[in-house]
């Protein structure tokens, strides 16, 4: 006689397989979100650094606005 526990079950299989591509569709996204995040960081920080050693480092102070005399 077969042992039932060790006979493969279709269901159980087509539901693993939807649940894997499910895993690997949000592993996916989510490197890359995270290759977008590590980008934007890395121009940020090299526009600080060629921006402070070229002198752009400190804005340039805001101008007070007067009202019109009347």
């Amino acid at each position: 006689m077969r042992n039932p526990w060790t006979t493969k079950n279709p269901f159980m299989s087509m539901w693993l397989s939807s649940a894997n591509r499910v895993a690997g569709s949000a592993r996916g996204q989510a490197a890359a979100a995270m290759k977008r995040q590590t980008k934007a960081v890395q121009a940020d920080a090299a526009k600080q650094m060629i921006d402070f050693w070229t002198g752009h480092a400190a804005p340039a102070p805001a101008r007070k606005t007067r009202k019109k005399a009347r």
